[in-house]
């Protein structure tokens, strides 16, 4: 069926795509959690001489990664192998039965088609009838020889085998190459749009579909591509690129079409930022226009980025728009992967105004990633700007160069290397077959960087923070700044340990990691929304940053207020304002929110992010609805900045939990597709620590401004408590100490710029209901249900009426509570491990009673179903069960053989603790892990009684 209602579309009713199908969102699983690590190759012929040598070399160099792909339980089904070739133009010729236009005059692809015969006949008509009304004309479709048999393919990758198909395609005005590949696709993105399942998923997917380039990818392990398709072991397909790809899908279910190469890129390693870039993506839609894909309304290709495609295929269609859009490829990939230029001392002033310039037009696409891309003529690979997906390249004296992720994919006689190198952290390596040379990375950007007058572009337009004339702000009196205290929640723990520690020395206090409080949907005191999310972190193959030793390649600047075209390069795409760092004293906020005084064409609006608090739920979700639509109002009378605030609250109205209405504008603005229209600061008295700031950065704001946190800085100076230190250094101070801790908070997602981390919801959300999570955090992680609007109103009123209470003669007296979050107090936050409990601990230990041991564990466990830990909640279901007879079970001696630690590293845990661990699954039969770093080699000796401290599994 057909999935909207689009001009010129085919309604055809067409059943499921088995192959295009990843899992839906289930458990604990969700598609946009779709990664990889992978092996990655290419193999060229600079002079551009084709052979199908080279395609046969390419082929073995992927078979030497297939040590970088994976299988499930079955050995024969593969998490992905493809290569990417030039059109073998020779080959298709011979082996078709209808006459094909010149080379580059016609555009070939496979086509992955649903298996039944009905409803691939029925997908065919419905492409050739799409295709036919873009002004092209389909040549005709051949069957792609496939031999599943011969390959060993296995079972689950039979079972979900789509028809293969190849499409030739035409045009009725004689277009060519680049032209041409610019109307097909547009065509091509109708057809995914527009041809669906009964399940609303894709019905066709094209791996490729081109005028220059052809793509035979699959669920397949490297050895098993060329069986697979004859086409490539047949001596007349002849290329002098192929790109090589090895999946291994690290946490994710393999599918045809998520092997690689896609259309344009190859990848090893993870975007991490690509939730936000494909928001940003989509809420650009509305400002692009080009002249490049023809006549009619280029809404017809979005939206760009597919919801719920993988990192790279989502980089891929990005990388697609941008050089079909206009760009040169290197230049797109450069817009997309800047090198770290932020901080470069040496760096050319032309090469830094590039790469400043492009920056108003689009955010990095961060992580650790070797990006290999080619468009049939040019093939080039490049890093991130950390390295962190390491790549080597070979060039032999006949002109061969192969580019690989690791050393030895290809078996070169060494006396005929003239030169091998590395891939350097945002340095990119290119080869220009049309001129037969490898072009270097100085001249690529020298060249970029010279092409338009960007450093001129820069100074007429861009605006920097400190040169916006100043401006009063209002300061607060002592009763208020204790009655806002009250009203967002404030404690003395918090004032102490965590704001205290900030201003006084331009660092964030240090703690000892975990916690023993309660979940904030467990807990039974009024808690801020911050506590609802957790910050995901790099693993299993995604190293993190060292935010202090590689702090060179990171920036903590951005640019904030309305974009352009990113397809139109223009002087107004400039016209925005440079923040040094992403939070705002209160003067720099004024000077924001006076700016159209300065007479620079930009313009503010102040939204007030109150609600009536007697009101409830209801009046909650009517404020949140209200807010949007000011939103939308103030974008369409041309205001370029909007504040979102919570200040001014009273006893009527209370605030609005800022992350709610932050995330709520953010993803209101992204569906109406004017979000790149404005830029969004808020202003707030609830965020105060580092992880508050993360998570408003990271659901939109440009920048955040604590007011509450100052004032309370301020107020703390003139009681004394806070000494040794000015009001202005103190406050320089806590700007230092929270920017210092989102780029930490940033690295351990390998994230280096906060331009990159605005909007990337690199966050779960634990405890919100589904209705929350969708209409306010779209496209959040959230695996459990937990609260709606109604309880997140009840909690502010809780806090609210602890400001506000009935005898108002009270608040005078009333002052903010002690806390308990971090140090356990009677009246404090709940603890696991309080004085009863410790007690139990102690004397256990101390006189070796197994049942005191036993009293401990039980006040503990108890604890956990009192509402303080997930797993207290876990329950065996023991009603309507049928028991299983005793001799079919298996003994418990062969059952815990299969326990295993995690691999948590001796740095992380203790000595103490790792060695126990190891002795006790040694003592189980089960394997211990020695987590990164391995273990010392004296645990490889056994203990005099017997034990073994040596773990199982070595992790170095």
């Amino acid at each position: 069926m057909l999935s909207k209602d689009v001009p010129g579309s085919v309604p055809v009713q067409i059943g499921r795509n088995a192959a295009s199908k990843s899992p839906s969102a289930q458990g604990l699983y969700s598609p946009e959690n779709e990664h990889d690590a992978c092996g990655v190759s290419f193999v060229a012929q600079m002079d551009g001489t084709r052979s199908h040598r080279l395609v046969a070399q390419a082929i073995s160099s992927l078979c030497n990664l297939e040590h970088r792909g994976a299988t499930g339980a079955e050995v024969n089904t593969g998490d992905g192998a493809g290569i990417l070739i030039q059109v073998p133009d020779r080959f298709l010729r011979d082996v078709v039965d209808f006459e094909l236009p010149a080379p580059g005059h016609y555009a070939v692809g496979l086509a992955f088609l649903p298996s039944s015969t009905a409803d691939t006949d029925g997908a065919a008509e419905a492409v050739d009838k799409i295709v036919d009304s873009e002004g092209l004309t389909v040549l005709g479709w051949r069957d792609v020889p496939i031999d599943p048999v011969g390959a060993d393919i296995g079972y689950s990758a039979l079972g979900v085998m789509p028809v293969f198909r190849q499409i030739f395609i035409g045009s009725h005005e004689g277009l060519a190459g680049l032209d041409l590949d610019r109307r097909v696709f547009v065509a091509r993105k109708r057809i995914e749009h527009e041809l669906r399942d009964d399940n609303g998923d894709p019905l066709v997917y094209f791996s490729s579909l081109s005028s220059r380039t052809l793509v035979y990818k699959g669920m397949l392990t490297t050895p098993q591509l060329a069986p697979f398709f004859p086409d490539l072991t047949d001596p007349r397909v002849e290329s002098a690129i192929a790109l090589v790809h090895s999946r291994f899908s690290t946490n994710t279910f393999p599918s045809w079409p998520l092997a690689h190469p896609y259309r344009f890129v190859a990848h090893n390693g993870e975007i991490n930022t690509v939730q936000g870039n494909q928001n940003w993506m989509r809420a650009r839609e509305a400002m692009i226009r080009s002249p490049h894909f023809g006549e009619g309304d280029i809404s017809r290709v979005f939206p760009i980025c597919t919801p719920g495609a993988s990192d790279t295929a989502r980089f891929d269609e990005a990388l697609e728009l941008l050089h079909l859009g206009g760009y040169d490829l290197p230049h797109a990939v450069l817009m997309m992967i800047p090198e770290a230029w932020e901080n470069h001392a040496d760096m050319s002033p032309e090469r830094r105004a590039f790469y400043r310039y492009h920056s108003c037009l689009m955010e990095p696409w961060d992580g650790p990633a070797s990006v290999v891309f080619t468009d049939g003529t040019l093939v080039g690979a490049v890093l991130d700007r950390n390295g962190l997906r390491p790549s080597r390249y070979w060039v032999t004296e006949d002109g061969l160069v192969v580019m690989a992720s690791e050393v030895g994919t290809l078996d070169i006689d060494p006396a005929t290397v003239v030169h091998k190198g590395r891939l350097q952290p945002g340095k990119m390596f290119l080869i220009d077959t049309a001129q037969g040379r490898i072009v270097g990375d100085q001249e690529i950007k020298d060249q970029l960087a010279t092409a338009l007058p960007y450093q001129q572009w820069l100074d007429d337009n861009l605006v920097h923070l400190d040169d916006l004339p100043d401006v009063i702000h209002i300061t607060e009196s002592e009763l208020e700044t204790r009655r806002e205290q009250q009203t967002f929640g404030y404690t003395h723990e918090e004032l102490k340990l965590i704001v205290d520690p900030m201003a006084r020395t331009g660092y964030e206090a240090l703690g000892s990691m975990g916690t023993d409080t309660p979940i904030a949907v467990l807990s039974n005191r009024p808690r801020l929304m911050f506590d609802y999310f957790a910050q995901l972190f790099a693993q299993v193959t995604n190293p993190p940053l060292d935010a202090i030793r590689e702090e060179l390649v990171t920036s903590v600047g951005r640019m904030v207020g309305p974009e352009g075209n990113v397809l139109d390069p223009q002087p107004r795409s400039a016209r925005l304002i440079e923040l040094p760092r992403p939070i705002l004293d209160n003067d720099e906020l004024a000077k924001l929110e006076h700016v159209e005084e300065a007479h620079l064409g930009f313009r503010t609006k102040r939204i007030s992010c109150l609600y009536p608090v007697a009101e409830g739920g209801e009046g909650l979700r009517q404020a949140l609805e209200r807010i949007r639509q000011e939103a939308s109002d103030a974008i369409a009378e041309g205001y370029s900045l909007l504040i979102l605030s919570d200040w001014r609250t009273d006893e009527d109205m209370a605030p609005i939990p800022s992350l709610l209405f932050t995330a709520a504008v953010h993803h209101h603005l992204i569906r109406n597709k004017t979000r790149t229209k404005v830029g969004l600061i808020v202003e707030t008295g609830e965020a105060r620590e580092i992880h508050h700031f993360c998570l408003l950065i990271g659901y939109g704001a440009a920048a955040v401004n604590p007011y509450l946190a100052f004032d309370s800085i301020e107020d703390r100076i003139r009681n004394g408590i806070l000494t040794d230190v000015s009001f202005r250094q103190a406050v320089d101070n806590y700007i230092k100490a929270a920017s210092k801790g989102i780029l930490k908070v940033m690295s351990k997602m390998g994230i280096s710029t906060v331009a990159s981390y605005t909007g990337a919801q690199i966050f779960e959300a634990i405890g919100l209901g589904s209705d929350v999570v969708d209409e306010y955090f779209t496209g959040t992680v959230s695996r459990l249900g937990g609260i709606d609007v109604d309880t997140i109103a009840e909690e502010v009123r809780r806090r609210h009426v602890k400001a506000y209470p009935d005898r108002p003669e009270e608040v005078a007296h009333r002052d903010i509570e002690y806390g308990g979050e971090y140090q356990w107090r009677r009246e404090g936050e709940y603890h696991l491990f309080n004085p009863k409990t410790v007690y139990k601990l102690q004397h256990a230990t101390r006189t070796g009673q197994y049942k005191v041991f036993k009293e401990y564990t039980s006040l503990v466990n108890d604890q956990s179903e009192n509402l303080a830990t997930l797993r207290g909640l876990f329950r065996l279901r023991s009603e309507d069960v049928t028991p299983v007879p005793l001799d079919e079970v298996e003994p418990a001696t062969e059952i815990v053989k299969r326990f295993s630690t995690g691999a948590m590293s001796y740095g992380s845990i203790s000595a103490e603790a790792h060695e126990t661990l190891a002795i006790a699954m040694n003592r189980l039969g089960g394997k211990s892990n020695t987590g990164e770093g391995g273990e010392d080699a004296e645990r490889f000796e056994p203990l005099d009684n017997g034990d073994s401290k040596r773990s199982s599994i070595k992790q170095v």
